[in-house]
């Protein structure tokens, strides 16, 4: 290769060309965004759908079935799944990987749109949201008071909201937990009769009376006037003068039939931060923007509005994602920095200072090359590209330290420092290029995972490509030069002590192994084989996982109460949960939603919507330590665990894609209670299986619905429309929106029809709602309608268009969701299925199945990707085969290291492992190519053997220490996530560089038979 000659030759072009591709480098550096996590947007759709006083029943039937139709007639889809509830449906859409999310979420719209006139016009709204991982939100502050009125809270909360939109990078800022007001007109059905006025009059007169009309303009001589009509409502007092009626010569009012004044909407949702009343203001960040950036200016608007707020308001920082990624940054390039000092004190104990500084001189080089083109292709700094360079860490070095030990062995031998940098890079270049593009094509088919995982993972090998791509072109161009013009040949003929005992290993121990493994292959192989074998068995005992715990210092408790439970009687068990958590110093804050989850603050968890028996506790610790995060856990478990009338989930955060939860059962069929009744029966299974915890099954308990039966025959004799009966209970239990009314500064309030019930509504106050007949008499409602409690579902679910229910429940830390997942099946075999009702494992291990399967497909595509570079390489079709020992060597290594070290073979340890395949064949590619090189100048087949294993000894493990060093930092404080990866690297490339040493010689004498006249093109 003659790069390393031109390279030297031109050295001030290419020191320019360095230079310039490291400067920009740094600047990508400076201004490329930062982020907790990669931005992974899956092709996905969801469509929410509020139809107020819909049973489940009837948004399933009405809405959820004709919109399944019509979506199910797209391309591309993965599967379709749908909930419906009381007043509420949400349809999710999934696409296959690699379809246009963008074209996905059109086609969805334009299939709903096609629907729409169909469907009932009562329907409240109709959203089509498109998945984004965007839409977490990095803040989320708490303007709180024990005396504020809400309307002062949500006025101070409006003015930050302006002053948060107006920030660079801020993508959408809300506000949550705020009673909306709402005009409130308060009917005296009293009066109502005494005048002989319907409900449908005053209705049409407050309609016809808001109504804008432009009344055009008008040519008056040589000016032209725009006519003003009457308008709209422009304050209550109008709205209260509204004529309703005319009869026997006397003007009716609204006035004198109704209250009307400002009102708060029925409380529904709330939040209470620090016990006291509280409103939530969140903000979203854009995508390709850098956090610390925008909440820097945050920060400043937040500091000024501080200063504005009455002195009965405070503000509070519920969540703050920066600090969280601030941490993880800091720990992910304190990892980085620590790798390095670790392969620098490698390189220079063995090496010497000046050869250990030109080597070194390679690692930042890289980095900012790498970081460069990291940028171009548009990530930006997160965790999964910091992993990357980590990885790449004590990778990119290999090369420098192959050509610099090369290049001093030829200077030992008397050669000047020119021709010794010629020589000993191009004489090796072939092989440190085929051992990069083979560790590269390793890489490469993780990036051709095309599904959610693959999305989320994909900045990391990108980066491992760019790194050792760009350590590549160093080793080559910058290394021979630096190497010319700083080693001195009497340096390199004074050994340092470490390079003389690895000398003296080779001379005492590694010679007579070597001798004794050639002349005893069998041997060797079969003890090599058994060896494999018996890891192989031992992998049993690893055991399998997918995504670990995600080790925050934040988790979430769930309160579930029975469907139908009032708001009130959830809200006592969220007080039960808060005078439990006030009890522990190592919390700092929390949060409690009721009747909503918390706004979205992590990516895989989505809130729950809107639900009288649901409350969520977000809670902050002051900081993360295992020991003591997993006690309070248990703790809080075993505290709410037996809780009456009321389901307590102490849910940790976790890593990984979206999933229903670890656990998940589906079971499909027709009937809902042959469905309820198994799905009892596989709750009692997931409740046997040790480990599981928050076990939901949303069939097993029915809710019990107030169901208003019309005799319809006594309506009609008594002249009632239908339709009058149900808007009166509606006004009289929900309120009935007919209009909206705008003030003078443009804000907009919902116009309601009510009775005048203080309070919440009583089952006896239904005694004193009457309807108003077509001859104008009240008629109680009570004469016309029998009430009557009726069990009906709680909720409905679909999955690709048939009926469902998902059996879903957690799992205690140190218990394999494998094991568990398992116990279940076993049971669900066993059982006696009702002819039509089957069973699907979801939740983690469907997930697993997925991603796994994708990333062995990307093993077999790297795997022929290298035999392909090797058969190039070596033109041989069996070196490439004794190239290839070095992985079930690996294996051994990284089996031993998990098992040791108790980490389950996680999806990160399985990246390890992909990642391994193209590390360890490096040491055998060194090794046959060498062997090759000197059996070509004549050397005999076991003498070439001989002195190939000597001589590629100490840069084998001198490469293996640097990956090893590398690697330490983020495998001893990476947590659970990468951990199993680096201990799976480190493990397998340990016992594969030994191992190596020996079994690659004895294959390549097994299987390239010295012979006279022999051929290494065979």
């Amino acid at each position: 290769m003659q790069l390393p000659r031109l390279a030297i030759e031109n050295h001030q072009f290419s020191l320019v060309i360095i230079t310039l591709l490291v400067l920009t480098g740094l600047v990508s550096f400076i201004t490329m965004p930062r982020s907790e996590d990669p931005e992974v947007n899956p092709p996905g759709t969801s469509v929410v759908i509020i139809y107020p006083g819909a049973t489940p029943m009837d948004m399933e039937e009405l809405i959820v079935e004709p919109i399944e139709e019509a979506v199910n007639e797209l391309e591309d889809i993965k599967d379709i799944q749908s909930t419906s509830v009381d007043g509420l449906a949400v349809l999710s859409v999934e696409f296959i990987a690699g379809a246009d999310a963008e074209d996905k979420y059109s086609d969805v719209v334009q299939k709903v749109n096609s629907v729409r006139p169909g469907l009932p016009v009562e329907i409240s709204s109709i959203d089509v949201e498109k998945w984004s991982i965007t839409d977490v939100n990095i803040l989320e502050l708490a303007l709180y008071s024990d005396s504020a009125e809400y309307h002062e809270l949500n006025d101070e909360a409006e003015q930050l909201k302006k002053a948060m939109e107006r920030t660079p990078g801020v993508k959408k800022v809300q506000i949550w937990a705020y009673p909306e007001q709402q005009v409130r007109i308060s009917i005296d059905l009293d009066k109502l009769a005494a005048y002989k006025i319907s409900l449908n009059q005053i209705i049409g007169a407050i309609q016809s009376s808001n109504k804008n009309i432009p009344g055009g303009n008008l040519d008056i001589g040589a000016r032209r006037f725009n006519v003003q009509t009457s308008g709209s409502y422009k304050t209550i007092e109008e709205i209260g003068n509204t004529v309703v009626n005319t009869g026997s010569g006397q003007l009716v009012y609204l006035k004198n039939l109704a209250d009307v004044d400002f009102e708060y909407e029925d409380k529904e949702y709330y939040t209470l931060y620090k016990n006291k009343k509280a409103v939530i203001i969140t903000a979203t960040q854009k995508s390709g923007t850098n956090i610390f950036n925008v909440r820097k200016s945050l920060e400043n608007k937040i500091i000024e509005f501080k200063k504005s707020l009455p002195a009965y308001i405070e503000l509070g920082t519920v969540f703050d994602q920066a600090v969280s990624v601030d941490d993880r940054m800091d720990t992910f390039l304190s990892n980085l920095f620590q790798g390095l000092i670790l392969v620098g004190l490698v390189i220079l104990i063995a090496v010497g200072w000046r050869p250990s500084l030109i080597v070194i001189t390679a690692i930042p080089v890289s980095i900012f090359i790498a970081i460069g083109f990291i940028d171009f292709t548009g990530y930006g700094i997160q965790q999964m590209t910091i992993a990357g360079l980590i990885i790449a860490l004590g990778l990119l070095v290999d090369n420098a330290i192959v050509v610099i030990e090369n290049i001093t062995r030829y200077m030992r031998t008397g050669l000047n420092a020119m021709n010794a940098a010629v020589k000993g890079t191009s004489e090796i270049a072939w092989a440190v290029t085929s051992s990069t593009a083979t560790t590269v094509l390793a890489f490469i088919p993780m990036i051709m995972m095309f599904n959610v995982t693959g999305d989320f993972i994909r900045s990391m090998p990108v980066t491992v490509i760019y790194t050792l791509s760009a350590s590549l072109l160093i080793s080559l161009m910058l290394t021979p030069y630096l190497s010319y013009k700083f080693i001195k040949k009497e340096q390199i003929l004074k050994t340092n002590p470490v390079r003389r005992k690895m000398e003296s290993l080779i001379e005492s121990h590694y010679r007579k192994t070597l001798s004794y493994a050639l002349k005893k292959p069998k041997v060797i192989l079969l003890t090599a084989l058994s060896v494999i074998l018996l890891s192989i068995i031992l992998f049993n005992f690893v055991g399998i996982s997918f995504f670990p715990k995600a080790e925050k210092p934040q988790f979430l408790i769930n309160v579930n109460t029975p469907d139908g439970t009032s708001l009130d009687k959830t809200a006592e068990v969220a007080r039960f949960v808060d005078s439990t958590l006030n009890q522990y110093d190592e919390i700092e804050n929390f949060i409690i939603n009721i009747g909503r989850g918390n706004p979205r603050i992590y990516y895989n968890i989505m809130p729950k919507r809107r639900a009288s028996n649901h409350a969520q506790f977000f809670i902050q610790l002051r900081e993360f330590e295992p020991g003591p995060f997993e006690k309070l856990i248990s703790e809080l478990r075993a505290k709410f665990d037996n809780y009456p009338g009321a389901k307590i989930e102490v849910k940790e955060l976790e890593q990984g894609p979206p999933f229903e939860a670890p656990v998940a059962i589906r079971i499909l069929g027709d009937d809902l209670e042959i469905l309820k009744s198994i799905s009892i029966d596989v709750e009692n299974f997931v409740k046997k299986a040790y480990g599981t915890v928050n076990i939901d099954n949303p069939l097993g308990i029915s809710k019990t619905d107030l169901k208003i039966s019309i005799n319809r025959d006594k309506a009609a004799l008594l002249r009632v429309p239908l339709i009058e009966t149900d808007r009166t209970i509606r006004a009289a239990i929900a309120g009935l929106p007919v209009s909206k009314f705008r003030n003078e500064k443009g804000q907009e309030y919902q116009i309601v029809l009510r009775l005048p019930v203080k309070d919440k509504l009583k089952i006896e106050d239904i005694d004193k709602i009457y309807v108003t007949s077509l001859t104008g008499v009240q008629v109680p409602i009570r004469q016309l309608a029998s009430l009557e409690f009726e069990a009906t579902p709680q909720v409905i679910t679909h999955y690709n268009l048939e009926r469902s229910v998902t059996v879903t429940a957690d799992v205690i830390r140190g218990v394999s969701v494998d094991q568990a997942t398992q116990q279940i099946i076993t049971e669900l075999d066993q059982y006696n299925w009702s002819k039509g009702y089957r069973y699907q494992i979801s939740g983690e291990l469907e997930s697993r199945e997925e991603s796994f399967g994708g990333m062995l497909q990307a093993i077999l595509i790297a795997i022929i990707g290298i035999f392909g570079v090797l058969v190039l390489q070596f033109r041989s079709l069996s070196q490439p085969f004794i190239v290839f020992s070095a992985i079930p060597l690996a294996i051994i290594g990284s089996i031993l290291a998990l098992l040791i070290t108790g980490y389950s073979f996680s999806f990160t340890a399985f990246v390890g492992f992909t990642s391994l395949i193209g590390i360890v064949i490096n040491n055998s590619i060194i090794l046959v190519d060498y062997t090759n090189q000197l059996r070509k100048e004549g050397k005999p087949m076991l003498e070439a053997l001989q002195i190939a294993g000597e001589t590629r000894f100490i840069p084998i493990i001198l490469t293996t220490a640097t990956t090893v060093g590398g690697l330490l930092p983020l495998t001893l404080r990476g947590g659970t996530l990468w951990a199993p990866m680096g201990w799976t690297i480190i493990g397998g490339l340990t016992v594969s560089t030994v191992l190596t040493l020996i079994i690659v010689p004895v294959l390549y004498k097994l299987y390239t038979p010295e012979r006279s006249g022999e051929s290494l093109n065979q």
